[in-house]
């Protein structure tokens, strides 16, 4: 039997070994390890063997196409993740604070979606337009809201209908952004999935350069995908605060 849960980090090589916890990771359990004398970040969730191949190689075609993103860094017999686990290199860097920081992310985010057009869904996910006729998929569960909410969230979403999808990161808060003078990086890919583009083009500054229109489609579907994806904490509850009534 292979090892699972933290035992699974030996499967990196005899040296490989935790560090300290990190914070901020709501379904997993995150720390820096090292490995092979280097630092680097494992991730450990209760995500299944398909959940975690879909976006371990879309990490490694980002990798290979010249995006900076966290790549995983392979087990010692060449496996992507082992029981659960992912190690990945650490990425420095800061987060973005002024307008043209967040037009660099919008630049880099838009290369992403142009990279992953029609990519297919990962197992189990449901895309915003999906949700306009299912109730689940994976942290969604639209019968947990109220029908009110439900009918909010719906209306945002139809107005995406018929756009083509690509991969979305879903969750381009600036603690998953990490910027240097010469890149920007995106870590933190557990929310990534197949969407309409939309839900990651709502950014402060309006960074993207959408218009009015766009934005307002942008802002409204991306708000309540949070509000949906969160609920019920009071978060969530903030973000369906955003969406008009339907």
């Amino acid at each position: 039997m292979r090892p699972v849960g933290w035992e699974a980090l030996g499967q990196w090589g005899a040296d490989a070994v935790r560090v300290e916890p990190l914070s901020g990771g709501v379904a997993n359990d995150v720390w820096t390890v090292r490995v092979d004398g280097r630092l680097a970040v494992a991730r450990l969730g209760s995500r299944g063997d398909a959940d975690l191949a879909w976006e371990t190689g879309l990490l490694v075609h980002l990798d290979r196409a010249g995006f900076t993103v966290p790549a995983p860094i392979p087990t010692t017999d060449g496996r992507l993740f082992a029981g659960g686990l992912v190690v990945m290199p650490y990425l420095d860097g800061g987060p973005p604070e002024t307008p043209s920081d967040w037009q660099r992310v919008a630049g880099t985010v838009q290369e992403l979606h142009r990279l992953t057009r029609n990519w297919p869904q990962r197992p189990g996910w449901r895309s915003s337009t999906d949700l306009l006729h299912t109730e689940t998929g994976t942290r969604i569960d639209l019968n947990r809201m109220p029908a009110e909410a439900v009918a909010r969230c719906r209306a945002a979403w139809a107005r995406l209908s018929g756009r083509p999808t690509c991969v979305v990161h879903g969750d381009l808060n600036p603690g998953n952004i990490r910027m240097t003078a010469d890149r920007v990086a995106l870590i933190d890919w557990d929310e990534s999935h197949a969407d309409v583009p939309d839900l990651d083009l709502a950014l402060p500054f309006n960074a993207a350069a959408l218009d009015d229109a766009t934005h307002d489609t942008a802002a409204q579907a991306s708000a309540a995908w949070q509000a949906a994806v969160c609920w019920d904490d009071d978060y969530s509850r903030r973000r369906l605060t955003e969406v008009r009534p339907a």
